[in-house]
């Protein structure tokens, strides 16, 4: 599995809106800044996720972008699923025919892409973006530099 620049993209968007959006509302243009990421490709983006109810937006002069919810009620498997629609790396299942390929199919189906999707959905539902804030905050922490005087 692949994921698109719409799911890659999106996930930073919403990482990027949980940091920011605790105040005020988040404008598009900013995320779109800090990210470096085409305003008109996040507008389409966030139609997506205000549409899945992952996102609210204000429309005027201080309007912008906020959460629908708190980041650690949002999952990251929900955002991807959202943006990307399912997640599994193959979506094959054995019809009806010639038993030699069908089991074989089904070997691998059970053996090998239903194991491969299982722990992908497992990763992606056990992250919140709360998690991803906090990783953030971690790493940027320990990447600033403390000068002493």
């Amino acid at each position: 599995m692949k994921l698109s620049t719409k799911g890659r993209y999106g996930l930073r968007a919403m990482v990027d809106l949980a940091i920011n959006s605790s105040i005020d509302h988040v404008a598009l243009f900013s995320i779109a800044e800090r990210q470096n990421i085409s305003v008109n490709y996040l507008e389409q983006v966030f139609s997506i996720l205000r549409k899945a109810d992952l996102v609210k937006s204000v429309k005027g002069a201080q309007g912008g972008y906020t959460l629908s919810d708190n980041p650690s009620n949002i999952k990251v498997g929900t955002i991807l699923r959202a943006l990307e629609g399912n997640l599994s790396v193959v979506d094959e299942n054995p019809e009806d025919g010639d038993l030699s390929v069908d089991s074989i199919l089904l070997c691998l189906k059970v053996n090998i892409w239903d194991k491969i999707n299982d722990c992908i959905n497992c990763i992606v539902d056990s992250l919140t973006l709360e998690d991803l804030v906090n990783e953030y905050k971690k790493i940027s922490n320990e990447n600033s530099l403390m000068f002493y005087i």
